[in-house]
C-alpha cells in the first residue's frame, strides 16, 4: 500500500497503512492487528494475501488431491445444531456401512487415480472398539495404496468415553490397526462461547487441541480447519487463527509434525435448526477470511480454497486471495451438502485442472502433505470428452 503524503493522512490512516505494511513483509501480527484487518478494504488485504501466498508456497503452482470422503455412519448422540448428517439410531435412514460397502467405495476411488480416504462418521455410541480396528485393517489389506485419514477429534472424544481409554491409548490402537491421519473437522470456530450457542454437546476447544496434540506427536497427519458464519465476531475469528498458529509452533517445535495445511468454508445452515438463526457467510466474507488467514498463518504454507460450500467460481477467485490450493476431488461427500451446500457432492479431476488452469496457473496432483505427485497433461485433460472419460484421471 503506497501513500503518496503521509503527512495529510490522519493517524488511523496511517496505522492501518503500516499494519498492512508490515503484513506484506510477513511480519507475525497479534491478535487485536489481525481483527483490524477485517476492516480495511478488501482489495489492500487481498493484495497483501496474494503476495504472501506467492512467498510461501510455489508460485506457479495449484495443487488438488484425488480423494473420497466415506461417511460409515450417520448415528450420532452429538446431535450439533448446525448438522443436517446425522441421525438417531431409531430413525429409518439411520446407517452404519459394513466392510464390504466400504470396499466398494475404496475401489471406486482407485479405479479414477484416488490416494486417500477421509473416513468419518457420526458419534455412535453402539459401535465396538473391534469394528474400528477390524475396518482399518481390512482396509490395509485389501487397499495397501491408500491412506487412511480417519476420526475426527470429536470421534476421539467419543471413543474415549465409550471405551474407558485415553486419547493416547485410542490412537494408538488405530494406529497399530492403520490409520494414517485425524481430519480436522470439529473445530469450527475454537471459542467456546461460539461453540456452546451453535452446538451445546459440541467438544470443547481444550479437548479438541488436546487430541489434535497427541495425534501430531504420533507422528499423524493433522490439517487446521474453520468454518465461518455462526455470527462470531472479528475478535472471534482472530483468535481462533492465533490458537490454530499457536498450536503449529508448538507441534514442530516440540513434535516436528504440525498441520500439513490449512482448510476454511463456510457454514451451510439451509436445512439445519440453525437455519434463520446463524447468518452464514457471503461470498465476499469467505474471501475475506481466506485472506486474513494466509496472513496470520504464517507457518502454514498450504491453504486450500473450498468450492463445495462456495462454488467453483468463488473457489477460483481464491487462488487471488491467498489459497494456494484446490482441496480434494471428493468422489463423494455428505456432511456440507446435506446442510445445504451449493450442491455439488463431488468434482473430477478435470473440473480442478481447468479451474487451476483458466486462472494462470500450473496443476498439479498432490498427496495428503502436498507433496506433488504429478503433472497432469492440461491440453490433453482438457479437450472434449464424453462423460465417462471426464470422470477418469488425467494421464
Amino acid at each position: 500500500m503506497s501513500v503518496l503524503n503521509p503527512s495529510a493522512l490522519p493517524d488511523s490512516a496511517l496505522a492501518d497503512a503500516a499494519l498492512l505494511d508490515r503484513a506484506a513483509r510477513g511480519e507475525r501480527l497479534g491478535a487485536a492487528e489481525i481483527a483490524r484487518l477485517y476492516e480495511l478494504p478488501l482489495g489492500d488485504v487481498a493484495a497483501v494475501a496474494h503476495g504472501l501466498r506467492l512467498e510461501r508456497a510455489n508460485p506457479d503452482v495449484v495443487t488438488y488431491l484425488i480423494d473420497r470422503n466415506i461417511n460409515y455412519t450417520n448415528i450420532c448422540n452429538v446431535g450439533c445444531n448446525f448438522c443436517a448428517f446425522y441421525r438417531t439410531d431409531r430413525q429409518k435412514d439411520a446407517y452404519t456401512l459394513d466392510y464390504a460397502q466400504i470396499s466398494h467405495k475404496i475401489t471406486e476411488l482407485e479405479a479414477v487415480g484416488g490416494t486417500r480416504i477421509l473416513m468419518q462418521g457420526g458419534v455412535n455410541p453402539k459401535l465396538p472398539l473391534e469394528y474400528y480396528t477390524g475396518l482399518l485393517r481390512h482396509i490395509k489389506a485389501h487397499h495397501p495404496g491408500i491412506r487412511i485419514e480417519a476420526f475426527s477429534p470429536e470421534e476421539i472424544l467419543g471413543f474415549e468415553k465409550f471405551f474407558g481409554l485415553t486419547a493416547e491409548e485410542v490412537l494408538d490402537v488405530l494406529i497399530d490397526a492403520g490409520l494414517d491421519g485425524l481430519p480436522g473437522a470439529g473445530g469450527e470456530i475454537l471459542e467456546d462461547e461460539v461453540r456452546a450457542k451453535a452446538a451445546p454437546a459440541r467438544i470443547r476447544t481444550d479437548d479438541w487441541f488436546r487430541i489434535i496434540d497427541v495425534a501430531q506427536r504420533k507422528g499423524l497427519y493433522t490439517i487446521s480447519t474453520m468454518v465461518i458464519g455462526f455470527g462470531e465476531t472479528y475478535a472471534q475469528r482472530a483468535a481462533h487463527l492465533v490458537k490454530i498458529r499457536d498450536q503449529q509452533d508448538r507441534a514442530l517445535a516440540t513434535h516436528g509434525n504440525g498441520f500439513a495445511g490449512f482448510a476454511m468454508w463456510s457454514l451451510q445452515t439451509a436445512q439445519t435448526r440453525l437455519a434463520g438463526k446463524a447468518p452464514g457467510a457471503t461470498a465476499v466474507e469467505y474471501l475475506q477470511q481466506l485472506a486474513v488467514a494466509r496472513i496470520a498463518l504464517d507457518n502454514q504454507p498450504n491453504i486450500q480454497a473450498s468450492w463445495p460450500a462456495q462454488g467453483f467460481k468463488v473457489a477460483q477467485a481464491a487462488l487471488f486471495y491467498g489459497a494456494s490450493d484446490l482441496g480434494s476431488t471428493m468422489l463423494e461427500e455428505n456432511v456440507v451438502s446435506a446442510a445445504g451446500g451449493h450442491g455439488r457432492h463431488s468434482a473430477t479431476e478435470r473440473e480442478l485442472i481447468r479451474i487451476a488452469s483458466d486462472a494462470g496457473f500450473t496443476p498439479a496432483q498432490r498427496n495428503s502433505f502436498f507433496q506433488i505427485l504429478r503433472y497432469p497433461d492440461v491440453a490433453a485433460t482438457l479437450r472434449p470428452q464424453t462423460a465417462v472419460a471426464d470422470a477418469a484421471p488425467a494421464s
